[in-house]
């Protein structure tokens, strides 16, 4: 009788075991309303947010009234030496370099030190005024990804299709969060002009970041997603609570049958 009572009590142990293990729903939905009654703040548009920083590439193209004056300035090559057409237009790559200058056709270096891409177009067009006076500046930023690892299905570096995608959008390129993902504490490290960066950890299950400062991602931002305890006992994505507790039954059955 004591010998059954132990054996009663370790598989009573093993149960609370795998059920502390078992990840419960709050941790798996996305956008929960913690706090139905809040108002959204407005959205950001990184556009103006993200600053300039060495190594990236800006595409630009210079137009005026003048077809000729247009063409002559947008036939010199940046050091990359790339072009892309838009409807019509060429627009050439510029790299920016360790001092945050790009080398300009005729123009010559551009400082863009603490430009973001408003900032960047006005400070070209005010460089080329010695050359032309009614420049229209068109200034994309060339390179545009981030990066993603940790409980993501298809981690690596991932390429922006446009200039500013969303939390969510970044993590569906990714092929979504395993079911080991820790939504609760998402960590976005996003470098700086001086060498450093900022980290912030944020929670995707809740509604909130919808109408926060991290609900966009910026180039060059470094996405972690922890896993949770859940993991460390091995227990497979198929692997439900069903199954162990059909597992303790047939082993409970077993256990008395042979008694």
């Amino acid at each position: 009788m004591i010998k059954f009572k132990c054996n009663v009590a370790w598989l009573s142990l093993i149960l609370i075991l795998f059920v502390a293990s078992c990840i419960p729903q709050k941790e798996l939905l996305y956008l929960q309303e913690k706090e139905p009654d809040m108002e959204f703040n407005p959205l950001d548009q990184i556009t103006g947010k993200y600053f300039l920083q060495p190594n990236d590439y800006l595409y630009i193209r210079i137009s005026t009234f003048d077809p000729k004056i247009s063409e002559f300035f947008n036939a010199g090559q940046g050091s990359s030496g790339n072009s892309i057409q838009t409807v019509g237009n060429t627009m050439f790559m510029y790299l920016i370099d360790d001092d945050m200058n790009i080398d300009f056709p005729y123009a010559g270096k551009i400082n863009l030190a603490g430009c973001n891409l408003p900032m960047a177009k006005e400070k070209i067009k005010e460089d080329l005024k010695p050359f032309i006076k009614d420049a229209n500046v068109i200034v994309q930023l060339g390179t545009k990804s981030y990066v993603i690892l940790g409980e993501v299905r298809s981690p690596g570096q991932k390429s922006m299709d446009k200039d500013q995608i969303t939390i969510f959008e970044a993590i569906g390129a990714a092929g979504d969060l395993t079911v080991f993902g820790k939504k609760r504490e998402v960590k976005i490290v996003r470098p700086k002009n001086d060498g450093t960066a900022d980290t912030y950890v944020v929670d995707i299950t809740d509604h909130k970041i919808v109408g926060s400062e991290y609900y966009y991602i910026y180039p060059n931002d470094l996405i972690y997603v922890r896993p949770m305890k859940a993991k460390q006992f091995g227990i497979g994505e198929s692997f439900s609570l069903g199954i162990i507790t059909s597992l303790l039954a047939l082993g409970l059955t077993i256990y008395t049958i042979t008694k």
